[in-house]
């Protein structure tokens, strides 16, 4: 069994040694396995941490009708923060919206027209909270038979009766993921949040000030937990922010060479259970 292991800890992430009261992991590339699924050991230590008084939230940028995965895994308040933070979803009630934090209509249309220009060749994509809806040369990473083809500008148009933006997605064909997202933070990022979390030239932008960390900051403080209270996982640039955020954080041994720079603490990969093997020694040290 591979445990955790401790890093030479740097300023730019801190490790507390207050009791945690909530766990708040990502889910592709680290807790979920790279076939989709949560390992019997992971459902042990989310059960195992929540029975001890530890809330567990997921925080995803998958949209929220992407969670069947780990519908059966959320206890206690049943909540999950999906879309990079611009949603917040009870599992225990079908998916239903608590919280929605849109990317406004008019700032979408900027970054569109900005990245266009920048970056020819780039395609787009809207999430919505009724489901995403995609530009003719957009690749249908999954497809969705609800799903509307048209233009950036037309999937954008404010008389949408599909329900307010989430999420907008860019993608180039040719582009280096990093370079891609430099790029379009430098000619855009004063409309949104840009980020990054897929293996390809794949980005995600949200509304300003929106973020994993700022939403699960917003949870945390209607619980009254503090942020070293708080232990989180990830692998991505998405999951920067909230690993900064949080008083104790981890990057998985496969995360994304910028989370392994910038955090102090190391666990094993997703596919060796990396995010339950932290659970159990946190277990295991409580009075």
């Amino acid at each position: 069994m591979t445990s955790a292991t401790e890093q030479p800890e740097t300023p730019a992430t801190r490790r507390t040694t207050a009791t945690p009261r909530l766990i708040a992991t990502d889910l592709d590339g680290t807790l979920l396995r790279d076939d989709k699924t949560v390992s019997d050991r992971t459902v042990a230590a989310l059960a195992a941490a929540e029975e001890a008084g530890i809330e567990v939230f997921f925080v995803t940028g998958r949209p929220a009708r992407w969670m069947d995965v780990v519908r059966d895994h959320v206890h206690g308040h049943g909540l999950a923060i999906c879309a990079n933070g611009a949603v917040v979803v009870d599992l225990h009630d079908g998916g239903r919206f608590v919280k929605v934090r849109p990317l406004e209509p008019d700032a979408a249309l900027a970054v569109v027209r900005a990245v266009r220009a920048a970056a020819p060749g780039a395609s787009f994509a809207v999430e919505r909270t009724s489901g995403i809806h995609y530009e003719p040369h957009y690749p249908p990473f999954q497809t969705d038979p609800y799903a509307s083809i048209a233009p950036a500008e037309e999937l954008l148009s404010s008389d949408d009766d599909h329900g307010p933006v989430v999420k907008l997605l860019a993608f180039h064909p040719e582009l280096a993921p990093d370079e891609f997202l430099e790029l379009a933070r430098a000619v855009a990022g004063e409309h949104g949040v840009f980020t990054r979390s897929s293996p390809t030239a794949l980005l995600e932008i949200s509304g300003p000030g929106v973020s994993k960390a700022s939403t699960l900051a917003q949870c945390c403080a209607e619980r009254g937990i503090s942020p070293d209270e708080v232990v989180a996982f990830g692998d991505m640039p998405n999951d920067l922010e909230m690993l900064g955020w949080a008083g104790t954080a981890y990057a998985m041994a496969n995360a994304h060479p910028e989370v392994l720079a910038t955090t102090t603490l190391r666990t094993a990969a997703n596919t060796e259970d990396g995010v339950a093997a932290v659970i159990e020694q946190i277990l295991h040290g409580l009075p």
